[in-house]
């Protein structure tokens, strides 16, 4: 096959412990996944169906890499999450089979342009520039579920600067893993290397320019990003 210009690289992640790398298809995040982090951006938790946004495979960053202050924005923010990857496909998937098609999971911090996002759901229009940006997905290394096993409850907790400023537990999650992955293979073809963010906890807050945020999540290890000079 020929193409009128070279394909772009495959996206990917690392993996825990292996020199092999986890490609990307796709990322998907569940919006206010915990009650508390709901009722800070003005919203009342419920148990609707969760609903979707998504980010493109290539905006993904590994641990330790530097994010510049992205364009655009004046409020950059910090949401750390836990991440479920996909291993095997399905569609139609019941809650007590979704598990079987998860590879892994890891540490993930969903970055946002806040000032964007609001000003879209005030206008009703898509979030795409608030969370679709460049560099807007760190994903630390997938541990496998092999030698993890599926996280329900431990500690989900953000610092900046050596400063905690989200401090919870995977346990207070609206949606469980199983539940979201059954409700979005309702919609859609799930596929390996499909990621999905899992929504994140109260505290979300501002980086500057020379900030260093870090991530840890019981059992899957640490990420760390450095918030570099403005794009």
């Amino acid at each position: 096959m020929s193409f009128v210009f070279d394909p772009q690289p495959q996206p990917s992640i690392a993996v825990a412990q292996s020199d092999k790398r986890l490609p990307v298809r796709r990322i998907f995040c569940v919006g206010r996944n915990y009650a508390a982090h709901a009722r800070e951006m003005g919203k009342d938790p419920d148990r609707d169906p969760p609903f979707f946004f998504t980010k493109p495979a290539d905006a993904v960053v590994d641990s330790g890499e530097t994010v510049a202050y992205p364009p655009d924005t004046g409020n950059f923010h910090f949401e750390a999450e836990l991440v479920v990857v996909i291993g095997l496909p399905g569609r139609d998937i019941p809650e007590s089979d979704a598990l079987s098609h998860v590879w892994g999971y890891a540490v993930g911090n969903d970055l946002t342009r806040r000032d964007l996002q609001l000003k879209a759901r005030e206008q009703g229009r898509p979030w795409d520039c608030g969370k679709a940006f460049d560099r807007s997905a760190v994903i630390g290394p997938v541990h496998p579920v092999s030698k993890v096993g599926h996280p329900k409850t431990g500690s989900i907790r953000l610092e900046v600067n050596g400063q905690v400023k989200q401090d919870a537990d995977l346990a207070e999650l609206i949606w469980s893993v199983p539940e979201i992955i059954s409700i979005l293979s309702q919609s859609m073809q799930i596929q390996p290397g499909d990621l999905i963010m899992t929504g994140t906890p109260a505290g979300v807050g501002a980086l500057a320019e020379g900030d260093i945020c870090r991530i840890e999540i019981a059992g899957l290890g640490t990420i760390e990003t450095p918030i570099g000079p403005r794009a």
